[in-house]
């Protein structure tokens, strides 16, 4: 979902709000789901986070150790609605998600069990001030083998969830959308550069931004277009779910934490 999950105390990701417009309403309490995902972890082993978008470039949490790592059953898209990092209410911008469905590469963080309470408040902070995440814990494989760590899911079900997409309305959003933090397009080249430094190659991602950075540069009108901030490759590793019937990126559900 979740680098940027995307944390410091006081510091706000792009998926999260740092002062909430009075039409913001909660998706629900977000200290139950705290309260179980601590119960859950145990307090006696080091927190291990998995970071598929923001939180890999802006993790905003000290960790003694990093991981390239892949889950699989889930998958990175482009698909939760922001309205105040990368958009306003009337006009939200996108922000990555964590939606069940394919496989997805992306990093793990090791936090010392002494230090693991103070970074799952944070955490809360920065993810899930309403409570639109499902924490979950997934098994992630790493060159040093399997480990258990936290994750921040979207549910389909989540008011937050966009449904489909067509390549126009992403174009549009990108072109349009404004939040405190900047622009859509922004977060999605900046992820892209992020992925693409750790060996990450997410095809239906830089397919998306490329065509943006295209539509922008044919209209002028719509803004000054972006300097391409990758080179084409043919051999990405499309992380999509379309081996299980899924759309791709720009039609497909939604991470980013």
């Amino acid at each position: 979902m979740p680098p940027t999950n995307e944390t410091s105390p006081g510091a706000a990701s792009d998926s999260a709000p740092t002062a909430l417009d009075p039409r913001h309403k909660p998706v629900r309490d977000p200290k139950p789901l705290l309260d179980r995902t601590i119960h859950e972890w145990g307090g006696h082993a080091d927190l291990w986070v998995f970071g598929y978008g923001s939180l890999i470039w802006r993790p905003e949490f000290a960790f003694v150790e990093r991981r390239p790592a892949r889950v699989h059953g889930w998958h990175r898209a482009l698909k939760m609605w922001s309205r105040v990092n990368r958009g306003t209410i009337d006009n939200p911008g996108l922000v990555f998600g964590l939606l069940s469905g394919g496989s997805c590469r992306g990093m793990v963080f090791r936090v010392p069990a002494a230090e693991a309470l103070e970074t799952l408040g944070r955490l809360w902070l920065r993810e899930m001030p309403t409570g639109v995440y499902d924490p979950r814990w997934l098994e992630c494989g790493t060159p040093s083998g399997p480990v258990r760590a936290l994750a921040f899911t979207l549910s389909r079900q989540s008011p937050n969830f966009t449904g489909v997409l067509d390549d126009e309305r992403y174009c549009h959003i990108f072109a349009n959308a404004v939040g405190l933090y900047g622009t859509s397009l922004d977060y999605a080249q900046q992820t892209l550069i992020e992925l693409r430094r750790h060996g990450i190659h997410d095809a239906a991602l830089a397919r998306l931004v490329r065509l943006a950075e295209a539509k922008l540069a044919a209209e002028p009108a719509c803004g000054a277009a972006p300097a391409p901030l990758y080179r084409a490759v043919s051999n990405e590793d499309d992380e999509a779910a379309t081996p299980r019937g899924l759309a791709g990126l720009a039609g497909r559900p939604d991470a980013s934490g």
